[in-house]
């Protein structure tokens, strides 16, 4: 039997190969997961989606299993902890603006009774269906994205550029970019 063919990436380190085949792109609507999501996206800025894949369960324990509310309270104590924290990239900004989008994401969950129902807006509730056939032509970023983006940050978040907005729409299924001849495509679609 001939294996699966997986989008290019998924097979280019073996960490990859399990997020791609169960997580990346299944639509997810649990808020603290999407807040999970949303937190590790920021904190991959200028870096690669693996750097931060190999330290996400050292940033699970650092962040308190990314419970927003108790992110929210961090102070400077915590933020001197979390700099001295091997595990996890060790950015200033980085960790201030994970403080922040947990207030912020609080916010919003008063707001809109959820962040799902609040993040989920931008692709109309439900996901956008692409059907590309390479990696060229995956964008770094879309109108819904620049959407995404200029409205969180009216809302206090940081580190939610378009381009970072996209990957996160990507990674929660917001967006189906998994190339058509990937068998994750058809799985994807059919989970919606």
């Amino acid at each position: 039997m001939k294996p699966a063919k997986r989008c290019p990436w998924g097979e280019s380190h073996p960490l990859y190969v399990p997020y791609h085949d169960e997580e990346w792109g299944t639509p997810l609507h649990d808020d603290r997961r999407l807040f999970e999501l949303l937190v590790l996206e920021g904190a991959q800025a200028g870096l690669s989606w693996l750097t931060i894949l190999k330290k996400r369960n050292a940033y699970r324990e650092a962040f308190d299993r990314f419970d927003p509310r108790k992110v929210a309270r961090y102070d400077a104590r915590k933020v001197a902890r979390l700099l001295a924290d091997e595990g996890i990239v060790r950015n200033r900004s980085k960790i201030e603006a994970a403080i922040a989008n947990a207030q912020a994401f609080l916010a919003v969950q008063r707001e809109f009774g959820s962040f799902d129902s609040y993040i989920w807006r931008f692709v109309g509730g439900q996901p956008i269906e692409n059907r590309r056939k390479t990696l060229k032509e995956v964008p770094p970023r879309t109108a819904e994205s620049d959407g995404m983006s200029d409205d969180l940050r009216r809302r206090g978040f940081r580190f939610v550029g378009s381009t970072i907005c996209y990957a996160f729409m990507q990674a929660a299924g917001m967006v189906n970019d998994h190339l058509v001849s990937c068998f994750r495509h058809r799985q994807v679609r059919a989970s919606r």
